[in-house]
């Protein structure tokens, strides 16, 4: 069973030139097959977190371990972290002009899996994850993300995801920006993925909706770089009905001190 295990992770970006702490000690396993949401206010650190295990170079790890199966990722690449089996669907997906989408997930999947995928199993394989997320099939052809609406770069993370069936899977805000009904397909996919059993999946929404469709196991609450408090799905209704102010307002949660919180 693959197990994502973070262990007083600690990260620093450059911002306005002063070094600013984001995660001041952050402690979390994800385990295959397992669910986890992780919410919190704006500025707490959420995507510093997502983008951290992804191997952004804007981030800079200044203690704390990370491992997948036991391997280290800090001493990973980018692209070694990809292969290892991290994935991370990113809230603004980027444009990538003159690399179409076949080409894109063919090259990405051949990465991953160690050889090309047969042609014609491939592009069936493609055609029927196009068309459980609801999306034409002439996006195929189309540049990455170019032109696309938000909705479309959303479905076309999940049709990643889908497809290169990674260990854990990281959704930074995947629900930010979609109406009802791509929110709706979006998480059908999420949750084709989940239902294998075979990928731990880390959840980060600002807001409970998409928690309406996929239903985690376990919800953590993150303020000020750090987890302040974590409980099963009910956590969430409580965050719906109360809000962050607790967490954010000086209160002590969890044994956990309430700090400034990041901006």
């Amino acid at each position: 069973m693959a197990t994502l295990e973070i262990r007083d992770l600690h990260v620093t970006v450059e911002a306005d030139n002063a070094t600013k702490e984001i995660l001041k000690g952050v402690d979390l396993t994800v385990k295959q097959g397992e669910t986890h949401a992780i919410m919190g206010p704006n500025g707490s650190g959420k995507s510093t977190l997502a983008y951290s295990l992804a191997g952004h170079p804007k981030y800079t790890i200044t203690g704390g371990t990370v491992t997948l199966d036991g391997e280290d990722v800090l001493e990973m690449s980018v692209d070694e972290r990809a292969r290892a089996g991290l994935f991370l669907a990113m809230q603004y997906p980027v444009e990538v002009p003159g690399v179409s989408v076949s080409n894109f997930l063919r090259t990405s999947a051949t990465a991953i899996r160690g050889e090309a995928p047969k042609l014609r199993t491939w592009v069936k394989e493609v055609k029927e994850a196009m068309e459980r997320l609801n999306m034409d099939p002439s996006f195929a052809e189309r540049n990455v993300n170019e032109g696309f609406s938000g909705g479309e770069k959303k479905r076309h993370e999940i049709l990643q995801l889908e497809l290169l069936k990674p260990k854990v899977a990281i959704l930074d805000e995947t629900d930010s920006g979609l109406d009802v009904d791509a929110l709706r397909v979006v998480s059908e996919g999420v949750n084709r993925v989940r239902e294998s059993g075979e990928v731990g999946t880390l959840l980060i929404t600002h807001y409970t909706r998409i928690l309406r469709y996929i239903k985690p196991d376990y919800v953590h609450v993150f303020s000020a770089g750090r987890i302040v408090e974590s409980g099963g799905a009910e956590l969430a209704d409580k965050l719906e009905n109360e809000g962050y102010e607790v967490y954010t307002k000086g209160g002590s949660v969890s044994g956990a001190n309430s700090e400034e919180e990041v901006a």
